[in-house]
């Protein structure tokens, strides 16, 4: 809407309304789309084979969680086989409402500090929130049987199990689909790829990821590390965001598999947001079994020591890596997405400001709804720059300087990047490489807090998306 001003009358015109053509969808919030062909634009994402770590076994079973009629897999069984001493670790989301998931688990880490958790047992569909102290009896009930079917045939006894839900569960469908759970696993790349689809709601395609990789103390032995992940809404971190298995067959004590865990955490779910919602049943697993490397000392955490092992510090970074694409995925599944956006600050005093500052860009929904019509307005970016520090511990330290403050697009291409912003004034651009720039699916933005050239400063990323007419659709039809 714009305004002109003459003498003491005051008109008003609006802008012709920007048409775009939608199709829309017809489906309520949770209806599935496990059973409709992922989209063609979405398949580039699923793998077709992967490079699974030893030791581990997957399963997943339909026990009817999902709406009558969807054959696709609702209950889902991660576990190291028990000659591997496997450890375990959880981050787990920081809502004041927490699922009884979360619960258990945390209740379960803290008790055994990682030691001998054995697996993660998943349910889809059902988040099993406020349901009072039955909902918490049926995630431990779900805990212990799913250990009980692991515990047939073993010599060591029951292991514990972490417990993940995506209402009141049906728990007694849940416990009889135990057996066949068990008697559907395996180390094929089909069962990681069905256990990435059981934990599945309204997502479009099944988010699996591997990789192999090596130590510096071992470089001639090859280690594999494989995830598989879920979410499309409700998506804002605060520990973890969504939910994720993660696995590795390299040899890690409990305590630096909770250090590594946690750290990049802090830097791959911790930095994505689709509509800047914190979920209730947020939790990222992970395993560490050792199975590569049986007789290789495990890496370690020392919380006295000036610096780390060269091992810790190595896969310190893989882990951050792996887990940072697991998370786009997540991004690039956003209900009713069209783009996927970068955000980059850097020149910030420290990581943590400049982490602020992006996730405050990234829940802009004037931003946000700008990219989606395809109009790069940076004054949405300037806005929320603008008051991202305001009663924080970062406001009122000099962090933003105007007349420093830079905003650019970055082509995907690796093309010059356009200058929106330059030291705190409007440039004039090239409409016609805004136009290339914005028909892009992935679109980075760069928001330089002391463009001086100096390059000092932290640098922190965020990932997000745009919300459009479906996002609105999907969410507005939550309960139906």
């Amino acid at each position: 809407m714009m305004y002109r001003v003459s003498r003491t009358v005051t008109t008003c015109f609006r802008k012709k309304p920007l048409r775009i053509n939608i199709q829309y969808r017809s489906f309520t919030k949770f209806d599935s789309f496990g059973d409709t062909p992922i989209p063609a634009s979405k398949q580039r994402f699923v793998p077709t084979s992967g490079t699974y770590p030893k030791g581990f076994l997957v399963g997943s079973t339909n026990v009817g969680i999902k709406p009558s009629g969807l054959a696709q897999p609702d209950l889902v069984l991660v576990t190291s086989e028990e000659q591997w001493e496997t450890c375990g670790a959880a981050v787990l989301t920081k809502s004041e409402f927490p699922a009884p998931s979360v619960l258990v688990t945390r209740e379960l880490i803290k008790e055994r500090r990682g030691r001998g958790v054995r697996g993660v047992v998943a349910n889809s569909w059902c988040a099993n929130l406020l349901t009072g102290e039955k909902g918490l009896e049926d995630s431990r009930k779900m805990s212990k049987e799913a250990g009980m079917v692991l515990e047939e045939g073993s010599t060591k006894g029951k292991d514990p199990v972490m417990v993940m839900h995506t209402g009141k569960l049906p728990i007694d469908d849940i416990i009889q689909g135990f057996p066949k759970l068990h008697q559907n696993m395996g180390t094929a790349h089909n069962h990681w790829l069905q256990a990435a689809r059981g934990i599945c709601t309204t997502d479009t395609f099944p988010k699996l990821s591997s990789r192999t990789f090596t130590l510096p103390s071992l470089p001639n032995t090859k280690f594999s590390i494989a995830g598989i992940t879920k979410g499309a809404g409700m998506i804002h971190p605060n520990m973890a965001t969504t939910l994720g298995i993660i696995c590795t067959d390299a040899p890690i004590t409990p305590s630096a598999l909770q250090q590594l865990l946690s750290t990049a955490a802090d830097k791959s779910y911790n930095c994505i947001s689709i509509e800047g919602d914190t979920s209730t049943n947020d939790m990222v697993t992970m395993f560490a079994n050792g199975a590569a490397a049986p007789t290789h000392s495990p890496i370690d955490f020392d919380i006295l020591a000036a610096s780390q092992s060269a091992d810790f510090i190595a896969f310190q970074r893989i882990l951050i890596e792996f887990m940072a694409d697991l998370a786009k995925l997540v991004v690039r599944d956003g209900e009713g997405a069209t783009k996927f956006i970068t955000i980059r600050v850097r020149g910030a005093p420290t990581y943590p400001a400049g982490k602020h500052i992006a996730s405050v860009i990234a829940r802009s929904v004037l931003f946000k709804m700008g990219v989606y019509g395809k109009d790069p307005n940076p004054i949405g970016v300037l806005a929320a720059l603008g008051y991202s520090l305001m009663d924080t511990e970062f406001a009122g330290k000099g962090i933003i300087n105007r007349e420093l403050t830079s905003v650019s697009f970055v082509p995907a291409d690796g093309a010059e990047e356009l200058n929106f912003v330059k030291r705190g004034k409007l440039m004039e651009v090239d409409e016609l490489r805004v136009k290339e720039l914005m028909e892009k699916e992935d679109v980075e933005v760069v928001v330089d807090l002391r463009d001086d050239g100096s390059g000092n400063g932290e640098e922190a990323v965020y990932w997000t998306c745009d919300i459009t007419h479906e996002f609105v659709t999907i969410n507005g039809d939550f309960r139906n």
